[in-house]
């Protein structure tokens, strides 16, 4: 089933708060070149709203949809969370949803990838603990 597009006007932006958890998770949908139904926008919406599965600390999520090219829209992910990490997915298909699907599908990995280093750094820290010799060379400390 395609989404409902509606007649060309300019850039939609609209803002909800979703609650997941204790965090708040604030998304925002911005359409260029075109118009989204509202179920076409709750669809987004819900699709997206499924990475705090991945990682709990997200602050916002900002969907940026390109409608310019109605054969081959383009789907932009802008995904913030806490201590100033940012991640970033565009796609490109045939239709909306499976490029929003394919954005989605980007940002899960960035997200299980970053959450696998940051609990590995947490779990050995003498992985953190290396010294720079005169020579150049890495060793690890002794303690």
């Amino acid at each position: 089933m395609a989404p409902k597009l509606g007649p060309k006007v300019g850039p939609e932006v609209i803002f909800s708060c979703t609650t997941q958890g204790a965090h708040t998770v604030q998304q925002t949908l911005a359409v260029r070149h075109g118009h989204l139904a509202e179920a076409t926008q709750e669809k987004l919406k819900s699709r997206v709203g499924k990475l705090s599965r991945f990682f709990d600390r997200l602050m916002s999520v900002e969907i940026i949809v390109d409608l310019s090219d109605e054969q081959m829209p383009q789907v932009d992910l802008l995904v913030s969370a806490e201590h100033k990490h940012d991640f970033v997915a565009h796609n490109k298909a045939d239709s909306l949803l499976s490029a929003i699907d394919g954005a989605v599908q980007k940002i899960e990995q960035q997200l299980r990838k970053y959450k696998t280093r940051v609990q590995q750094r947490h779990r050995n820290p003498q992985a953190r603990r290396q010294e720079i010799t005169t020579d150049g060379e890495v060793t690890e400390s002794e303690e």
